[in-house]
């Protein structure tokens, strides 16, 4: 029924389980406290969620239109532009930058457009040989340079390219980490104005890639990241092997940016599109049994 839910919500289900055994019609808003709080949604979004709710008995219903407020922002619409399509992505080391790259290009390719790579992490050497075995692998064109070389220079070479060659997509990535966050704040922004020089408008998008496993203590990196940069979208990983899934309200909430896609596995297919509906819906199947009529 779910895909996306069950691939990525079991341990943040079972973390529920621990607080809330038995499904029930209603519960009150002391166990609605405890429950959002095990599931990793920040407590002062908790103490928002409760305390705008009049009711004693909460029913799914209530939860429902309580927990799909927070998640407002989660919608996008992508901007007009002119081919290629770029997208500059952002994050720190370790957050799945690399896998999640290889996942849009996988994506893009399946649905028969032509994809080419940027290996703008030039600070790091496992980067750039990382992110050539995935183009390897799924047979699409990476441009790259060795560790150390300027990494706007590696961007600017791989817009120019993908221009010249007709092709509708460019992914390029960034160091997540330089010596300061000074250093990694005029490097991203010089990425960005040599993209706009490559091709105007570009990137068209720029996302930031968030370790599900880290919960609400990403936020304030992500919010490190909008404000040196500025982002689109963000792409939660990790998300299968988590019992934090809550922390998705908290995160939307606070950072007011679409979610656009979660990461539920290590394969190229394992990205899937951010549905409110269907990830409010899977934890509120774990928690309320439906009313007899």
């Amino acid at each position: 029924m779910f895909g996306f839910i069950k691939n990525s919500l079991k341990k943040t289900v079972e973390a529920i389980r621990a607080v809330a055994p038995k499904k029930k019609i209603t519960f009150s808003k002391d166990e609605l406290e405890n429950i959002l709080l095990e599931a990793d949604v920040e407590y002062a979004l908790v103490e928002i969620i409760v305390n705008e709710i009049y009711q004693e008995k909460i029913t799914r219903e209530i939860l429902r239109s309580k927990l799909l407020a927070t998640l407002a922002y989660t919608s996008y619409k992508e901007p007009a532009f002119n081919p290629p399509f770029v997208e500059l992505i952002v994050g720190v080391n370790g957050a799945g930058k690399t896998t999640t790259i290889s996942k849009l290009a996988a994506l893009y390719k399946s649905q028969g457009k032509k994809v080419m790579l940027g290996a703008g992490d030039t600070f790091r050497a496992a980067a750039i040989e990382q992110l050539t075995l995935w183009a390897n692998k799924l047979d699409i064109p990476i441009v790259s340079s060795k560790q150390g070389h300027d990494s706007s220079a590696v961007a600017y070479d791989t817009i120019d390219s993908a221009k010249s060659k007709g092709f509708d997509h460019v992914i390029i990535d960034t160091a997540g980490r330089l010596h300061t966050q000074t250093n990694l704040a005029n490097e991203l922004k010089k990425i960005k104005r040599i993209c706009e020089k490559a091709h105007s408008g570009a990137p068209q998008r720029t996302l930031l890639i968030i370790d599900g496993t880290q919960g609400n203590s990403a936020i304030a990196q992500a919010k490190a990241f909008h404000e040196m940069i500025g982002i689109d979208g963000i792409i939660i990983t990790k998300l299968d092997g988590t019992a934090k899934g809550g922390s998705i309200f908290s995160i939307a909430y606070a950072l007011e940016l679409p979610i656009l896609y979660v990461g539920t596995g290590e394969k190229p297919e394992n990205l899937t599109p951010f549905d409110k509906y269907e990830f409010v819906d899977g934890l509120l199947d774990a928690l309320f049994v439906e009313e007899e009529i």
